[in-house]
C-alpha cells in the first residue's frame, strides 16, 4: 500500500486556493452560459 503523505500548512493554503480559484471559474461559465441562453431566448420570443 501506498503511504499517504500530510500536507503542510503552506500546501494546505495553495490547495484551497486552488480549488476556490477553480471554482469561480466554473461559476462564471455557468453563469455565462444561463446568460445566453437567456438573451437567446428573449430573442427567439421576440422575432
Amino acid at each position: 500500500m501506498t503511504e499517504q503523505r500530510k500536507m503542510t500548512d503552506e500546501e494546505l493554503v495553495a490547495f484551497y486556493a486552488s480549488r476556490r480559484r477553480k471554482n469561480w471559474v466554473l461559476l462564471g461559465i455557468l453563469t455565462g452560459l444561463a446568460v445566453l441562453f437567456f438573451v437567446i431566448t428573449i430573442l427567439k420570443m421576440s422575432g
